[in-house]
């Protein structure tokens, strides 16, 4: 697991282990990224399947609780079959973008 961080945004970029690990594991640190936008970048990581991306819907909305931006990055599944709750991109740079424009949203009372 390697973490990034950009102003206000954490990347945390997660190489071989596996989706339930890196839940684990960002549970254990949430305190290290809680107040920064978090994008997962799941990108290195094959396969990568809907119910992986389930797993962070807990984290998910504890961090957009918080008024705290939770994206996901993966081109591997088809978003469309991803729940709502949970933001998920084919790029970082939509990661980016979505952040962004939540930012904006949060900023004017949305």
């Amino acid at each position: 697991m390697i973490f990034d961080k950009e102003e206000n945004i954490t990347i945390i970029t997660q190489e071989k282990a596996s989706v339930i690990e890196l839940v684990k594991k960002l549970d254990v640190l949430y305190e290290r990224f809680k107040s920064d936008n978090v994008i997962i970048n799941l990108t290195s990581l094959k396969p990568v399947t809907v119910e992986n991306i389930v797993e962070f819907l807990q984290i998910s909305k504890k961090h957009r609780g918080a008024k705290k931006s939770f994206v996901i990055v993966t081109d591997k599944i088809n978003i469309a079959e991803t729940p709502d709750e949970i933001i998920v991109v084919p790029t970082l740079q939509e990661a980016h973008d979505i952040i962004e424009m939540e930012e904006m949203e949060r900023d004017l009372g949305f």
